[in-house]
């Protein structure tokens, strides 16, 4: 009678089967007229109890809700759960969420077509699924109870896992034989928003934090098993480099150490323990071949991207539009403002370092680990193991942060440690375990990225044309996904922006130059420096026409009709209230994941001190509103974590190699540095959209505007704050 999800071990592959596993192994663009999630689930085989694969209900009445998303911080399992407990009219409090099995066909991210979490996706692609899901449930119990009862399902009421009607009540746990047997509606009826009673209020917290707070949670580095080995790789110093010879004389005389492997990423050694596979890796000795290494410092590939978009790169550079209106040739008469902005490699610094478990054994794959798209890990690993895709298990476990590290095309690490399992033999358990040097020299980065702005104004001040090249590496190049012409991660939130739309003359591209360092979405991805080269060359225009900033931007969001946008301004610069003495002020506003978020940062500028950001109000429109108290910790979280790139955040290479190693090199924002954080949330009936990045893009340019404000030069070149390395 309980809802389970059950996976049961393929009885043999079919001739299609064969088929498609053989496509796997080729590539995919063997694969034309497979749907992913079909293709990427074969191998898999389901079962689902009578609540269907998202709500498992027992004995005892208690209700969990199977999320098919990864809870790696942001909070998303609880509104998640509240979603589904609304419609069902669940007991709050007995409400429990599990994390789904790796099936692509039944838990894809409806947004993306595999599973996979990102884009602040979470709660906006399950909306309707979940509502739908646990409606479905209730009126299961509700059908039961009318049976039984002789009661018109009309007149049956449910409240806290308790259906009454004809004077008659009872709990799910005794209704449950009797609704298990009910066939679930297909359109089942979904409540009016107005009558929610826990979507919405602060009841809806997260159901992690005791686990978390006790060490109960379980995470990758947590993961015991008889016979356990633990893994470490030696990673090349630059970026392409290949394992030439090693010598691992002196890494087999350490203590514990078991074996040294080479694999496709550099050479591990296997030992029986972490610190004996550390010294291991540190008595190693490998000679590289760098002949297609990467050997460009940053600053040459900045310069590079500098010419590029000045006119002066390859001629066979394509350059793409991305926004284009009126007659971009025709003189238009006006004073003109050119500005070049500059941003950095970022490194996405999350407090728990990749890792991964893998177990290949009677010729099955497990791995247990946080996995943030299980879709391409399962992929990934298929092609190693040469195996169905859907075969491949997964347990997703929760994870110590992500901001879009942990979910790579080329699943860098968990393929790592599924070769180091393959070599190991036996049917040993592998743990790899990476520190956090390991990932800020061979991890993945938010792109370089180089902004050419010119501006011509009218004679009112306001933007008459309006000229924009991007130059920056493209994340999406290699993806199993299709890309189209344009790259859209390195555009969005240019692209479509209000102050283009009120534009009458818009040129606007993107060149997408090749370079050897891995790149990857970083939170908010794209967001991230055009929210920043919007917003802040908006504020400079103001001042160059005389204008404030505020009434500057509400005639361009009129014009836009971006009603949005100046909603959401509007109740930030009205929350705000008077700036403090001694702060300067600056405001930004920006969409992105379909929320508009405005920000007002306080900050102040001390002669001869770093900039210290006082105080942040933000105002938010992400459609319905949840869980507030989670948005709120998200715009808290997010602010802290852009606040933290835009003052010190910089990844650095000389002559191809990563400088920095760790938190003493790559500097990020401290507890005691922490701004104060106000949120309020635009009221609105619509869907819900994102709110894990939406937060993150939108205080640098505020605290940019801030000092701009305070009649310092604009900043154009990010971080704040440059330190020696």
């Amino acid at each position: 009678m309980n809802a389970h999800v059950k996976l049961d071990a393929p009885q043999g592959p079919s001739r299609r089967d064969v088929l498609v596993v053989g496509a796997v192994m080729a590539g995919s663009s063997l694969l034309v007229g497979c749907s992913v999630g079909e293709l990427l689930s074969v191998g898999a085989k389901t079962e689902f109890g009578a609540f269907g694969p998202f709500i498992k209900i027992a004995e005892d009445g208690a209700v969990t809700v199977i999320s098919k998303h990864i809870e790696f911080g942001q909070g998303n399992h609880a509104g998640l759960a509240a979603i589904v407990a609304e419609e069902l009219d669940a007991d709050w409090a007995k409400v429990k969420v599990e994390q789904a099995p790796a099936i692509a066909k039944v838990y894809a991210n409806l947004g993306m077509g595999v599973q996979g979490t990102g884009g602040s996706t979470a709660i906006s692609n399950s909306w309707e699924q979940l509502r739908k899901a646990g409606a479905g449930a209730r009126a299961m119990f509700v059908q039961a109870a009318a049976a039984k009862w002789s009661v018109p399902a009309d007149q049956i009421t449910v409240k806290d896992s308790i259906v009454s009607g004809g004077g008659k009540s009872a709990t799910f746990a005794e209704l449950l034989p009797d609704a298990a047997k009910i066939t679930p509606p297909e359109s089942p009826t979904l409540k009016d928003p107005k009558t929610f009673t826990l979507i919405g209020t602060d009841r809806v917290r997260r159901k992690d934090s005791r686990a978390k707070s006790t060490g109960e949670a379980r995470f990758t580095i947590d993961v015991k098993a008889e016979d356990l080995i633990t893994a470490m790789v030696a990673h090349a110093p630059r970026f392409g480099a290949k394992v030439k010879s090693f010598d691992a004389t002196e890494a087999k005389k350490v203590a514990g150490v078991i074996d040294v492997v080479e694999i496709p990423s550099g050479v591990a050694v296997l030992a029986d323990n972490t610190w004996a596979a550390r010294q291991g890796r540190d008595a190693l000795k490998v000679e590289w071949d760098e002949t297609e290494a990467e050997k460009r410092g940053s600053e040459q590939l900045m310069a590079e991207f500098r010419d590029i978009a000045a006119g002066k790169g390859p001629t066979d550079l394509k350059w793409t539009p991305f926004d284009s209106k009126g007659d971009a040739a025709a003189k238009v008469e006006g004073e003109t403002v050119e500005l070049a902005y500059d941003f950095p490699y970022l490194a996405h610094a999350t407090m728990e370092p990749m890792n991964c478990a893998a177990q290949i054994k009677d010729g099955k794959t497990r791995l247990t680990f946080a996995s943030q798209i299980p879709t391409v890990d399962q992929l990934n690993t298929a092609k190693i193991v040469t195996a169905l895709p859907g075969s491949i298990e997964i347990e997703t476990l929760f994870a110590g942060g992500s901001f879009g590290r942990r979910a790579t095309f080329q699943s860098d690490y968990v393929v790592e440690c599924v070769h180091i399992a393959k070599k190991a033999g036996k049917g040993r358990p592998v743990k790899l375990v990476w520190t956090r040097e390991d990932d800020m020299h061979a991890g993945y980065f938010r792109p370089i990225v180089h902004h050419a702005v010119k501006v011509t104004l009218d004679k009112d001040g306001y933007p008459a044309a309006w000229r924009h090249r991007i130059v920056t590496q493209s994340i999406m190049k290699g993806s199993p996904m299709p890309m189209g012409e344009l790259d859209e991660t390195a555009v969005e939130g240019a692209k479509g922006s209000p102050y283009l739309k009120a534009t009458p003359v818009v040129d606007a591209q993107v060149a997408l130059p090749e370079a050897g360092v891995p790149v990857l979405w970083w939170r908010s991805v794209g967001a991230t420096h055009t929210a920043y080269v919007m917003e802040h060359t908006i504020d400079q225009l103001a001042r160059k026409a005389g204008k404030d900033p505020v009434a500057y931007r509400r005639a361009l969001y009129e014009k836009a009709g971006a009603k949005r946008h100046l909603a959401a301004m509007d109740l930030a610069v009205e929350k705000a209230g008077a700036a403090p003495a001694g702060a300067s002020r600056g405001i930004a506003v920006h969409e992105s994941f379909g929320s508009v978020v405005a920000q007002v940062a306080d900050v102040a500028l001390a002669e001869g001190a770093e900039p210290r950001v006082v105080k942040v109000v933000t105002a938010i429109d992400c459609g319905v509103a949840v869980s507030p108290d989670q948005i709120a910790a998200q715009m808290e979280g997010g602010i802290c974590y852009g606040l933290s790139a835009a003052l010190y955040g910089e990844v650095t290479l000389k002559d191809g190699a990563v400088e920095q190693s760790n938190f003493d090199s790559y500097r990020v924002l401290r507890i005691n540095e922490a701004p104060v954080v106000e949120t309020h949330v635009v009221p609105s009936g619509n869907a819900p959209s994102g709110v894990g990045e939406p937060g993150t893009p939108v205080i640098a340019p505020a605290v940019a505007n801030a000092m701009l404000a305070a009649g310092k030069p604009a900043v154009l070149r990010l971080p704040f704050v440059r330190q020696a390395v």
